[in-house]
């Protein structure tokens, strides 16, 4: 994004955080309803023959439009400035790429009991995904946290998960969910990078233009995930593979997904707290080191799992909706803490100001 949309984060009018506002009356996102509805479309009407081929050729072109997007929005400037603030970047990523598949593998020991195999590499497969951008943004802005930080944060951890997800998947799943090969790593690159980067190229002449039309192309956003969700589950409808999920394995994959998500919600901003990050940066790092890509984990799950894409994307959507409704509680009441040094560098994630003791008493 240009440096002219970033926000303030104490009083930002800035249309990601405004999307992310659903009313306080409604305990779900409504996009997360959109979702679902995909989900019961695919169910009643399949997309087969013909038309699987056609929703599929239409679900890659999405995907990749949303990536050139992404390159078109972001500052090549800002990721460069990020780099100096390696620290927090280097913190992230470990979280994303580290200790969430850390988390994943100790998950092994549910199965059966809690998870079946095929769940079980699914909720994998989703300890491996990169980080996400808006949400991470957004929330971050909420709190009053470093928001440039986030910006590259997970705008580097996205750029990093296109190689590192699909290697790790073929370290750790191997041939269990669907065959990895160097063919599924350069069709991923090409779906994904190769159309950032094409963005980024062509950023000086249609930057404005994307920055002008945010609104709009939200729509792009979020229609291509939709399009990928319903692709994905009419060919597990066809496959006649959720015979394989009953609703005690869905129960025990919810609780085994709360407790992920509360570790690392814990482990991002204690460990935060004690490499002597200060409290915006705090934010940063537990907003975009607790999350999981939605946008980014179906394409890949499309490549890699094939007719078992369905059932891998399974647990990545649940953890996309139960970390929205949780890191937007915990947005609020950052807000509402006392900030004794609450000034947010204005320069693309600045360095941290070492301001160590200062911020909110954690809790």
């Amino acid at each position: 994004m240009p440096p002219t949309d970033l926000p303030d984060p104490a009083t930002s009018k800035w249309s990601t955080v405004k999307r992310l506002r659903w009313p306080s009356w409604m305990p779900i996102d409504p996009y997360i309803l959109l979702l679902l509805g995909t989900v019961g479309l695919a169910a009643l009407f399949p997309a087969r023959g013909t038309g699987a081929d056609v929703a599929s050729g239409a679900s890659t072109a999405a995907i990749a439009f949303l990536f050139f997007l992404y390159g078109a929005r972001l500052s090549t400037r800002e990721a460069l400035d990020g780099l100096r603030h390696w620290r927090l970047h280097g913190t992230v990523l470990a979280c994303t790429f580290v200790v969430f598949p850390l988390l994943g593998l100790a998950a092994r020991g549910l199965v059966p009991v809690f998870l079946t195999q095929p769940l079980y590499q699914g909720l994998l497969f989703l300890t491996l995904v990169p980080s996400t951008i808006q949400s991470s943004i957004a929330f971050t802005s909420i709190a009053r946290g470093n928001v440039p930080a986030a910006i590259c944060a997970g705008s580097f951890s996205s750029l990093v998960g296109i190689v590192l997800t699909p290697l790790l998947a073929a370290a750790l799943l191997g041939n269990s969910g669907g065959g990895f090969s160097a063919d599924s790593l350069v069709k991923i690159v090409l779906q994904l990078l190769v159309p950032f980067l094409a963005g980024q190229v062509l950023r000086r002449w249609i930057g404005g233009f994307v920055a002008r039309h945010k609104k709009v192309l939200g729509l792009v956003d979020r229609g291509s995930i939709l399009l990928v969700v319903y692709t994905a589950f009419s060919e597990g409808m066809v496959q006649g593979i959720w015979h394989q999920v009953s609703p005690v394995r869905l129960g025990g994959l919810l609780v085994v997904e709360a407790l992920l998500l509360a570790v690392m919600l814990a482990l991002t901003w204690y460990g935060a707290k004690a490499l002597r990050f200060d409290r915006e940066d705090r934010i940063a790092i537990q907003f975009a080191g607790s999350k999981k890509s939605l946008a980014s984990g179906l394409p890949m799950a499309s490549v890699l799992f094939g007719a078992h894409a369905s059932l891998a994307v399974l647990p990545l959507m649940l953890f996309h909706q139960m970390q929205l409704m949780v890191c937007a509680v915990i947005a609020k009441r950052r807000s509402r803490d006392p900030v004794d040094d609450d000034v947010t560098g204005s320069a693309p994630a600045a360095p941290s100001r070492n301001a160590v003791g200062t911020g909110p008493r954690s809790r």
